[in-house]
């Protein structure tokens, strides 16, 4: 196979159509990336609704891009190493893993800079949220749960596909799992435990793709299915009881 001639560039205008060139082949071709400039255009946008000083616009600002520029790195890495070694070998493996776990620890810098910045904003509101279901008591979260799974139950009953627990549409362990986290953001009152609580179902409904028990489809439905159905029960016995 052939490739066109690749001529070197000539002047900085040249230089710059390059680097533009790449950014739109990194976008175009590494989903990561794509989703990586989703979430740093929301979290820039947050920023500016919220108003944030310049110190701490440039902060988070910088970090964003980090973490852009890790991604960058890793897709050129990537590229260069399936050019010198197309098969799999296990020097090219540890370079490729090295670099994602480049990746990684930007994305954590980035989430622990987001955090210490943005929460001081959006703690006063989650918490007014939270503590109006202060009145909900305890079993409205079991109830919840059981008519979760229950529907889990029908659902997969209906599509003839899967056991309760283990594949077929939706995933019951997602399901359970953001049904509980849900139930535990109401009941605990405390942003930082409701969003510990959501990435621990997140971890569980991540489980069962890395098991390849269940599609993300399914993953996402049964996710879905138990926050969804949760909140409504909160939601309903919210309106009742008032």
């Amino acid at each position: 196979m052939t490739h066109p001639r690749i001529i070197k560039p000539k002047g900085w205008i040249e230089s710059l159509n390059c680097a533009i060139e790449g950014v739109i082949y990194a976008f175009r071709t590494q989903r990561h990336i794509r989703i990586h400039y989703v979430i740093a255009a929301a979290a820039l946008f947050l920023s500016l609704f919220l108003r944030l000083p310049m110190m701490e616009f440039a902060l988070f600002s910088v970090t964003v891009i980090i973490l852009l520029f890790a991604e960058m790195m890793n897709t050129a890495l990537e590229e260069a190493v399936n050019l010198v070694e197309e098969k799999h070998h296990r020097i090219a493996k540890n370079a490729k893993d090295v670099a994602a776990g480049a990746v990684l620890i930007s994305s954590i810098g980035v989430f622990i800079t987001g955090y210490m910045i943005l929460s001081k904003y959006l703690y006063g509101p989650m918490t007014g949220a939270l503590r109006g279901a202060k009145e909900f008591s305890g079993h409205i979260a079991i109830i919840a749960l059981l008519l979760v799974m229950i529907s889990v139950v029908v659902l997969k009953a209906t599509v003839g596909k899967g056991t309760p627990l283990h594949g077929g549409m939706p995933s019951g362990h997602s399901a359970a799992a953001f049904s509980i986290a849900a139930s535990i953001a109401l009941l605990t009152f405390n942003p930082l435990v409701a969003i510990l609580s959501f990435a621990l179902a997140l971890m569980v409904s991540q489980s069962r793709l890395l098991g390849r028990i269940h599609t993300r489809l399914e993953v996402f439905l049964g996710a879905l299915l138990g926050l969804g159905l949760t909140l409504l029960l909160f939601w309903i016995f919210s309106i009742t009881a008032k």
